[in-house]
């Protein structure tokens, strides 16, 4: 365990970041299982619905800096490639 005031403050700051992270991270994975469903049931359009929050999500959360800037956009890719597959 750290014993320096500093590097206390710091363990206190990653608890959390940690935490923040975790529950971004936590919420992004639901809303990209909502939106898998929704294609799975063939109700998806990929300018509406739940495609549209997962990628606004995935957007957001590239922006900071919770995930990879090709990460994320390679994800929209497919969650996008999928939904519109469906709708033809």
């Amino acid at each position: 365990m750290a014993n320096h005031p500093s590097a206390l403050k710091r363990h206190r700051q990653s608890l959390k970041k940690n935490a923040r992270n975790r529950s971004a991270r936590s919420a992004l994975a639901t809303q990209i299982k909502k939106a898998r469903a929704e294609i799975t049931n063939n109700s998806a359009k990929p300018d509406a619905g739940e495609v549209r929050n997962a990628v606004a999500l995935l957007a957001k959360t590239m922006g900071k800096g919770l995930m990879h800037k090709k990460t994320a956009s390679r994800r929209i890719s497919r969650l996008m490639k999928q939904a519109s597959s469906k709708v033809n």
